[in-house]
């Protein structure tokens, strides 16, 4: 078939409800290796998928993230917990992503700091095996399984960078958000259940025993569940603090074990 136009897809993006119809049909046209494929992901995405499940990478961190259909898509404001991360990890000798999804801040960590030991874990298979992909490079090792219960447990008291992007949507939110994430995105990384912070209860929970003598925890959460996000985190016995990213919306609490 003919190479599709650059105005033809515009307007199939627009028509679609595309905000950003411009610049998308511009990633996908110089994404695609051929104009079939180009037709196909002009499809996918006016069938409502995500555009980085559609281009098959997301932009994070300065760095391309492979990203499958049905992984979770790293959102930009989660660049913040990774700025917050490098800044107290020089030096880090191991560095944990859990909750790891694509593998995204487990990749920005290790192209940023200087050579730690990687681990990352996730529940489900299909995100273990994006970030295995993405972690390759690093030499990190992706381990599928619960929180810590996935975890080589060689690793307890060891680790200095602990980031975890729990999901924290609470339950009754999930049916109100886009279309993007709640159809194609996997449940199990956006329902944070009744009041959104179950997951991150249970990472709190159990941070102590896996952080080095002032180790961090990392966790982004909304700013109306910071008060009970604290809440957990100094109930573990975690000294907390919070970063705010205004530009970005992100809130992100770290806890450093004493």
């Amino acid at each position: 078939m003919p190479p599709l136009s650059l105005p033809g897809v515009i307007s199939a993006l627009r028509s679609a409800g595309c905000v950003f119809a411009e610049d998308e049909a511009e990633l996908i046209l110089s994404t695609a290796r051929t104009a079939d494929e180009a037709a196909a992901m002009v499809d996918r995405r006016v069938a409502g998928l995500p555009l980085e499940q559609v281009l098959g990478w997301a932009e994070f961190h300065g760095l391309h993230i492979t990203v499958e259909p049905g992984v979770f898509v790293p959102r930009r404001r989660t660049e913040f917990l990774v700025a917050q991360a490098v800044a107290l990890g020089r030096g880090a000798s191991l560095v944990v992503d859990l909750c790891c999804g694509s593998g995204a801040v487990g990749a920005a960590l290790a192209a940023a700091l200087d050579g730690p030991e990687l681990h990352a874990a996730d529940i489900d298979p299909a995100a273990v095996r994006c970030a295995r992909r993405n972690l390759a490079p690093y030499g990190g090792r992706v381990h599928e399984g619960d929180l810590f219960a996935a975890l080589p447990d060689a690793l307890r008291g060891c680790v200095d960078v602990l980031a975890a992007n729990v999901p924290y949507v609470p339950t009754d939110e999930v049916a109100l958000l886009p279309s993007e994430a709640r159809d194609h995105e996997p449940l199990v990384a956006l329902d944070g259940g009744v009041d959104g912070l179950d997951v991150l209860r249970r990472v709190t929970a159990g941070a102590s025993r896996w952080l080095a003598p002032g180790g961090c925890l990392l966790v982004e959460t909304s700013a109306r569940q910071v008060p009970l996000a604290v809440e957990a985190f100094t109930q573990s016995g975690l000294d907390v603090r919070r970063a705010v990213s205004p530009e970005l919306s992100a809130h992100v609490l770290i806890g450093t074990r004493r």
